[in-house]
Parts: C-alpha cells; sequence; structure tokens
C-alpha cells in the first residue's frame, strides 16, 4: 500500500497539468492510523465530487464492544460518528478555493430519523471504521490546484479524524448515552408485542413540528398527556420508569375539530417506525415497524395487483383480481396501496382522512337507498377494516373528522382537543347507538394470492444505465420516473437513492419471472444484510450514499415502477 508521501510527492507532481491527471490518485494511502481511499475521481471541476473513504482499524478507534454489539446500537453510533464528523467538517468549508466545486466537502446530512447509512458501517466483528464522503477535487479552470486539495487531504481531514473517530477524542457519557437511548427505543419495540400494543406515545413528547418545512420540534407545544384510561408504563433498562399512551392491537379511531392535533399525532406514529435523536420530541413514539400509511393517490399506475377485496363487477367485466391500469383514480389507488401493504407484511396500516378516497372509506345510507350494493362495485373500507383484523391480523388506527360511522366497528376512540387527547370510547359508543349502521358487510372474497411475478429483461446492462434521485419524492432510471411523493413514511433522500438500486439491481440480477415479488424482495433483504447496502452497487463501487429503507418502502417502490412487468 502507498503511504501519504507517495500521495503528496504525486500531488505535487502533478500541479497546473489539466484535470484528468487527477485521475491518477485513485487507490489507498496510509495516513499514520488511518487508511485514505480514493475511490472515485470526478471528470471536471464542476462535475458531482470525488469520493473518497477513510477506514480505521478497530484497534486504533477502540470503541468498546458494548457500544455496537447489537444491531441497534451499531446503528445508533454510526449515525452519531456521521453526525459528529459533519459538524467538525463545517468548520473547513470555504477554506479551499477553486473553479466548480472544487473544495467542496461533503458528508451524508441525517435528519431527525436513525437510520442505517453507507456513510459509516462499523465491523461488528473488531469494531473498524469505514467512513465515506465527498471531496471537491480544486483547480482553477481545468487546470489542477493541488496546493488545495493537500490543504483538504493532509490538514483538514486528518483533523477531523482525530477529534471525532477515535473513542480517546469523544466525551464518553454523550458516547454512552446514545447507546442507552438506542437500547431503550428497543426495549419499547419488544415490550410493543409482548402487551398487545401497535404504537406508544410518551408522556412529555414534543408531537408537533418547528414547520411544514422543518422537522424539529416546535418550541412551546403542548407536551403529550396520554389519558388515564391507554396509560401504560415501562421500565426501561436505562430511562427507568416511563409512562404513557398506549394504542392496542385492534382499531383506534383519532378524532376531533380542525386544527386539534389528529393529523400531527398520526404523522407521529407514522415516523415511529424509526428511532429518533435525543432532544427530537419524538425519542419514545416508537410504532410498530411494520406500520404503513394508507392514502389515495390518483394517477399512479397499478400492475397485475388483486383489488377485488374492494372492488368487483367493474362495467365491461374488468378483471380486478389481475387489475392494470396507467392511471388510478382515488379509490383504486387507495385499494391497490391496502392491498400491497398486507403483501409487504404491515400488521398496522395508518389512515387520515384528509388524504383519502370518501367513496373508499363510507358510504352513507342516503347513498346505499339510491344506489344499491348491485350498482356499486366499491365495497368501503368500513366493512373490511374487522375482517382485515380479526382475519389477518391488521390493526388500523384511523383518523376522522367527518364520520361517526367507524364509531361502530372502533375498539378505542381518541378526541384531541388543544394537541390533549382524551378517551371517549365509553360515550361515544353509546351515541352510536342511536345511529346503527342499517348495512351489513359485504361477503368477504378470497385473500390475495400475492402471486405476481416480475420479469428480467428490463436493463440489459449496468454500465449504460443513468440513474437519478429527485429528493426524497421520486427517481429515475433510465427514462422511468418513479414517483414516490405519497409513499408518505419515507424520511430521506438517501433512502430514495437506496430504493433506485434496489430496482437496478432486481432487474439486472433476481426478477426473473420465477420468483414472486415477496421472494424477489426477500433475495436483496438477504443480500443487504449479508453483505450491506454497498452490496446494491453490484460489480462497481457506489458514488453516492444510500441509506436503508424498510421492506414495506421497497414494496412500493417496485409497484410504481411501470416498466416491470408482473
Amino acid at each position: 500500500m502507498k503511504t501519504a508521501q507517495d500521495l503528496k510527492e504525486h500531488l505535487l507532481s502533478i500541479n497546473r497539468r489539466s484535470y484528468p491527471a487527477y485521475k491518477d490518485t485513485k487507490g489507498s494511502y496510509r495516513f499514520g492510523s488511518y487508511i485514505l481511499n480514493i475511490d472515485h475521481v470526478q471528470g471536471d471541476p464542476f462535475a458531482s465530487p470525488s469520493r473518497i473513504s477513510l477506514f480505521v482499524p478497530g484497534q486504533k478507534a477502540g470503541f468498546p464492544s458494548s457500544l455496537f454489539d447489537t444491531p441497534h446500537k451499531q446503528t445508533a453510533l454510526e449515525d452519531y460518528l456521521i453526525r459528529l464528523f459533519g459538524k467538525e467538517m463545517e468548520k473547513y468549508q470555504s477554506k479551499a478555493k477553486g473553479s466548480g466545486k472544487s473544495g467542496l466537502m461533503s458528508i451524508s446530512r441525517p435528519g431527525q430519523e436513525i437510520l442505517k447509512r453507507t456513510a459509516c458501517c462499523i465491523s461488528p466483528d473488531d469494531g473498524s471504521i469505514t467512513l465515506r464522503l465527498s471531496v471537491g477535487f480544486p483547480a482553477n479552470g481545468r487546470t489542477i490546484n493541488s496546493g488545495e486539495l493537500i490543504k483538504i487531504l493532509f490538514d483538514f481531514l486528518p483533523a477531523c479524524v482525530e477529534k471525532t473517530l477515535f473513542y480517546r477524542s469523544l466525551n464518553p457519557a454523550a458516547v454512552q448515552s446514545t447507546a442507552d437511548l438506542a437500547e431503550d427505543q428497543q426495549f419499547i419495540r419488544e415490550q410493543l408485542k409482548k402487551y398487545g400494543l401497535v404504537s406508544f406515545v410518551a408522556n412529555g413528547s414534543i408531537l408537533p413540528r418547528e414547520s411544514g418545512v422543518s422537522s424539529r420540534p416546535m418550541k412551546g407545544a403542548v407536551p403529550f398527556r396520554s389519558p388515564a384510561s391507554m396509560e401504560v408504563t415501562f421500565d426501561l433498562p436505562h430511562h427507568g420508569k416511563l409512562s404513557g399512551m398506549g394504542i392496542k392491537k385492534g382499531i383506534c379511531l383519532i378524532i376531533g375539530g380542525g386544527y386539534h392535533g389528529k393529523s400531527t399525532l398520526l404523522k407521529a406514529l407514522e415516523l415511529g417506525v424509526y428511532n429518533h435523536i435525543k432532544g427530537d420530541g419524538r425519542e419514545f413514539v416508537i410504532t410498530d415497524e411494520t406500520a404503513v400509511k394508507i392514502r389515495a393517490e390518483d394517477g399512479r399506475s397499478i400492475r397485475g395487483t388483486d383489488i377485488s377485496m374492494f372492488i368487483n363487477n367493474l362495467p365491461g367485466g374488468r378483471n380486478t383480481r389481475n387489475f392494470q391500469t396507467e392511471d388510478a383514480s382515488g379509490s383504486t389507488s387507495q385499494a391497490a396501496n391496502v392491498v400491497e401493504a398486507i403483501e409487504s407484511g404491515t400488521s398496522l396500516l395508518l389512515i387520515d382522512e384528509d388524504t383519502c378516497a370518501t367513496n373508499f372509506m363510507i358510504r352513507d345510507e342516503l347513498m346505499q337507498r339510491v344506489v344499491h350494493r348491485d350498482k356499486e362495485p366499491i365495497t368501503p373500507f368500513i366493512e373490511r377494516v374487522r375482517t382485515l383484523y380479526e382475519t389477518c391480523g391488521i390493526s388500523s388506527v384511523i383518523v376522522a373528522g367527518s364520520s361517526g360511522a367507524y364509531f361502530h366497528i372502533a375498539d378505542q376512540i381518541v378526541q384531541m382537543d388543544c394537541y390533549v387527547p382524551s378517551d371517549i370510547t365509553g360515550p361515544a359508543k353509546k351515541e352510536a347507538r342511536d345511529f346503527p349502521l342499517n348495512s351489513r358487510p359485504a361477503p368477504m372474497p378470497a385473500l390475495p394470492d400475492f402471486n405476481r411475478r416480475p420479469a428480467g429483461g428490463a436493463l440489459k446492462s449496468q454500465d449504460r444505465i443513468k440513474m437519478k434521485t429527485l429528493g426524497k419524492d421520486a427517481f429515475s432510471i433510465n427514462r422511468d420516473t418513479i414517483d414516490l411523493r405519497y409513499v408518505e413514511q419515507l424520511a430521506d433522500s438517501e433512502q430514495t437513492a437506496a430504493l433506485s438500486y434496489y430496482l437496478r439491481y432486481a432487474m439486472l440480477y433476481v426478477c426473473d419471472g420465477k420468483k414472486n415479488l415477496g421472494e424477489v424482495i426477500e433475495t436483496l433483504l438477504k443480500l443487504t444484510g449479508e453483505k450491506g447496502l454497498t452490496a446494491l452497487g453490484g460489480n462497481s463501487k457506489l458514488n453516492t450514499d444510500l441509506a436503508a429503507p424498510r421492506p414495506q418502502e421497497i414494496f412500493a417502490c417496485f409497484n410504481r415502477c411501470r416498466t416491470l412487468k408482473m
């Protein structure tokens, strides 16, 4: 392996040469207690920055194994180091000069959620650390300015490494608190299953966010307080006793006036599938990790999904057991979203009336009298939600503000009043007796067989594939854009990037027309479980940062790909 001195001498020798001469720097170099790898060199100073990685052997890093001896603690520590390194690196921004992206240094910027990321990987075997980041190799015009790059690689980055990637340089109490929080959060997740709960919201949690474009907690917000009848207490390994609202399995209805916190509570439950950082306000909002937010999604494509549970007898005799469309309506898209969530293995559906198709959710008595059941292809969700729970074990949390019909089938009814929840199950059920439902649920058809088999061949060679991530909401592979705007539990654009690589890898190597969609995704998850997200690069190294999506988002991505034949 070459040394740091070898790199410096080479950089000095190519100073003021044309930019492509930087390509020869690619390789590994020993910098005392760590190794610097130049993995990808940008083509010119205006292109995406070069990719480098830093490797610190476990013996040098010195982190106690107790900080990363479980997957959730390992992810929490990796997340902590990414944030720490990014904060330290900010001190050196704009200190290296040049054209285009010269001197730009960047690393993954996590939000409030703690996600598994390629930006930092800690080996569970020996505690070695790999950190990945981007650096704009400096130039004047398109002429190499290696003196500025020497500043970055020999002054700025070594200072960042020394202050963040060695345990001896850190505050042990702060590092330990990160592991302790992860352990407490995992403990609650395990208790949910033990006590028959689908979600827990700790007393004192701050659920409202700062603004529509900021996920930080709102200052001066009303702290959450559980109704006494729904309060449960856990004795956490580190935090000690913690009380809060436990939502039981079954059907929970959240009601209340507009702007009183119904959707805010549901949004917190949606993102409770992820752990959150200390200070977020939702550290102890924990939801069944398979939960899926369901909504209408006008215009989405549907590929062979069996929606007969909700829609049958369409005019023209269209097949709803293998439903195909390029432009779904609100009701058909929501029906497909429910069925596809079941296929993904969900145990909890989260639904907000505001983003639903009304005719999918409910049909009132007058409409039933005027338009008879045999003339209406749609069986509303209210007639299926109880069966989904009793037959499939799938619970539902539903936000409602306009129809009291769901009072009849709800197990728990929570009213939000100025962000304060009250358990009104008894009084609401009593009132509902004066407004009986006059229709019986339609007979339940056979459950979908989930036997769609994605065919390969959409992509021929990984060398000619153009990929682009469009923020958190979409990505494109060649000319196909996969719209993920309404997959609302995606928390980070790096998850969207990972989804593009999951789909690309599947179309190149896994989809063969023989495996069903569940088996395809199981194969992908086994690959990344054993080798990490970087394995999705196939035969080439990744030149971007990825964050792990859940299986539910991988299913959602595949279901929205218009070129994937199923």
